[in-house]
């Protein structure tokens, strides 16, 4: 596996594929009717763990996609992370041992930060925060609400908590193509010991040659999402840039 991790994005609203503009679910676009039969392509063109949000989910607070996911864990032999309505210790233990590698807790993380504490005791390795920021504040329940609370008061307060992970979300960019926030995102993973996945805008290429320079080292992946529904992103240029950094950087030492 590459050491940057490349994660393509399922995002479900009602049983379909859709990406969404800003997080906004009447501005969605379905690319593909059956989750499953994605997943599988995903899998085909070499990536190696899947990032799966469950829409209908974050806004209502509890699964509403199950089915999806499920269709899409058992049509695949790679991880999957999986986001979207995660807010109690049932559901996060549910979806584990269905066989989800990583669940994402986003709204219970600022809602009951006791939840991720508790189920990184019990789950070490296997439990991730999803931060999704507007301005740098966070935003809640399917990014309906944006408290008062930093991304980064937010990362800080889960660093002795055992957590696996953060997926950093800029919503500004999300869905609109604009390249991924590398400022933002370095600047949250500079100051936490927790890996950091960006999430937002990846475009193209040129952002995946980004996420191998020097300075973004400290990084553990990107999702990327639209881009490689409308093929802006060709997933073997992508995934083939990503597993010769480390083999440059070895033979550079």
């Amino acid at each position: 596996m590459a050491s940057v991790i490349l994660f393509p994005a399922i995002d479900l609203k009602e049983g379909r594929c859709v990406r969404l503009l800003q997080g906004d679910m009447s501005r969605a676009t379905i690319f593909n009717e059956d989750p499953a039969d994605q997943a599988r392509s995903f899998e085909r063109q070499g990536f190696e763990y899947l990032h799966v949000v469950d829409l209908d989910g974050a806004f209502a607070g509890a699964p509403r996609n199950a089915d999806a996911v499920e269709s899409i864990l058992a049509a695949l032999t790679i991880p999957v992370q999986l986001g979207g309505g995660i807010r109690d210790m049932r559901t996060i233990a549910r979806w584990l041992e269905k066989g989800v590698t990583r669940v994402i807790i986003g709204t219970a993380a600022v809602k009951d930060p006791a939840l991720v504490r508790e189920a990184c005791r019990l789950y070490p390795g296997r439990i991730a925060v999803g931060i999704d920021a507007k301005d740098g504040m966070v935003a809640v329940e399917g990014w309906a609400r944006t408290t008062r609370m930093s991304a980064l008061d937010l990362g800080r307060s889960f660093e002795d908590a055992g957590v696996a992970a953060i997926v950093y979300t800029d919503i500004a960019r999300d869905g609109v193509l604009k390249g991924l926030n590398i400022e933002a995102t370095l600047a949250l993973a500079n100051a936490l010991a927790i890996p950091v996945i960006a999430s937002g805008g990846l475009a193209s290429l040129d952002d995946v040659a980004r996420l191998i320079q020097p300075d973004c080292a400290r990084l553990a992946g990107a999702i990327t999402g639209r881009a490689l529904y409308d093929g802006r992103l060709d997933p073997a240029q992508a995934l083939a840039l990503l597993r010769q950094a480390p083999q440059a950087a070895r033979a550079s030492a």
